[in-house]
């Protein structure tokens, strides 16, 4: 590694005149175009790189810079950061795997990256230049987005970044600088339906529909999971439901995949929700239903729905939703996101815990992965948690200090 004078000679001819320059050289045919100092280096590969600067200085700090890097192993490729963050996400999105519907969120999330001006941007100006990125938040919240989407969108580009740096293309990821700073996104407590609303949406329901908002509330299921459940699902005699399947939309296609998370579970089957079943199931026998298993082309799987359309097709949102909203309108129940289809396991989860269901459990019959996820989201369900303390407390010193590892048993 070095640094070269690009406007004299370093061997210069005899005879050959001299610049102006003090002292006095012999200039190249590059003298006074460009930058005049220049470093240059082989890269990991043993390839010749140079750099450009106006000083000498400069040029001496970036080379003692690059010979550092290179001893520590670290060395980033200074023109690598040149290529634009539109460029090198539609690179790293080439490369990466995931579940479909995953897979078009992400791509959903790419457009306000590529297709917007940051997108156009260096990656190493924007990693030297945070303020570059809490512009573009700015710009996605006067574009109207909600904060969750756009907490979305720089989850997104923070993993292209990440992606850049593990390619030595970048130093550090300017999305996770201190000044960025994303809206925040304020979580609603969710509110359970009463039994009341339950059964005025049962009710409001064409026949045909209404038990799945029993069959919600009483197991949990998702809506895709409620249009995928089948007849050798539910375990009468067992008083068990298996959670084995959702319908979803891949590609514009309807598919059969496994439930959120690939967590199939098993629920408990309430006497009441079973007899619910049962009779409809007597009223709207179960139809038989093929799609492909997890994405359009996949092995085709038959399942013999209990929930179907008049036409005898496979129900989803789409289509759905109208019919879920004109139930929710005939019950009096507020037409609003808070009221989809989810708030019957917020109404399941709600049921279990005041009847004293442990958090773990209540995770595991949801489908959650992590119970402390269940604690935070349903947490404000629980209101006797002060009662139940101050009864163990009372328990406590009812039975004396020397009982205390029975004493702490709660009922």
């Amino acid at each position: 590694m070095s640094v070269y004078d690009r406007w004299h000679k370093t061997r210069p001819k005899p005879g050959e005149a001299k610049c102006k320059c003090r002292p006095a050289k012999v200039p190249t045919a590059e003298h006074g175009i460009g930058m005049r100092w220049q470093v240059r280096w082989r890269d990991e590969a043993g390839e010749q790189q140079k750099l450009n600067f106006e000083t000498k200085p400069a040029a001496e700090r970036k080379d003692a810079q690059i010979k550092a890097s290179l001893d520590r192993g670290d060395y980033i490729d200074p023109s690598a950061g040149r290529v634009t963050l539109a460029a090198y996400a539609r690179q790293w999105r080439a490369g990466i795997t995931g579940d479909p519907t995953t897979l078009e969120r992400t791509d959903s999330r790419l457009a306000w990256i590529c297709d917007k001006p940051i997108g156009e941007q260096a990656l190493a100006v924007l990693a030297k230049r945070p303020s570059l990125v809490q512009a573009w938040v700015k710009d996605m919240e006067a574009a109207g987005l909600q904060p969750s989407t756009i907490k979305g969108i720089m989850g997104v580009a923070s993993s292209v970044f990440d992606a850049a740096i593990d390619d030595q293309v970048i130093g550090r990821n300017p999305v996770q600088a201190k000044s960025v700073k994303s809206p925040k996104v304020v979580r609603k407590k969710v509110v359970p339906w009463t039994l009341d609303q339950v059964e005025a949406v049962d009710q409001a329901l064409p026949d045909r529909f209404a038990p799945m908002t029993i069959l919600g509330a009483g197991c949990a299921h998702r809506q895709g999971e409620l249009f995928g459940i089948a007849l050798d699902d539910v375990d009468f005699l067992g008083r068990e439901v298996h959670v084995l399947r959702q319908v979803r939309l891949i590609e514009k296609q309807l598919v059969f995949s496994p439930p959120k998370g690939g967590k199939t579970r098993t629920v408990p089957l309430p006497e009441a929700v079973g007899l619910r079943l049962s009779a409809h199931i007597a009223a709207f026998p179960p139809v038989e239903v093929t799609l492909p298993w997890l994405r359009p082309g996949g092995k085709p799987v038959t399942a013999a729905l209990l929930f179907v359309g008049e036409d005898g097709k496979v129900l989803h949102r789409c289509c759905f939703n109208r019919v879920w909203r004109a139930g929710l309108q005939g019950a009096g129940v507020p037409v609003c996101r808070e009221n989809g289809m989810h708030a019957l396991r917020h109404t399941a989860a709600s049921a279990w815990l005041a009847a004293g269901v442990d958090i773990r459990t209540v995770a595991e019959y949801l489908g959650h992965a992590d119970p402390g996820f269940t604690l935070r989201t349903y947490t404000h369900l629980m209101p006797d948690a002060a009662d139940r303390a101050r009864r163990a407390m009372d328990t406590f010193f009812a039975r004396g200090t020397s009982e205390v590892s029975s004493a702490l048993v709660v009922p």
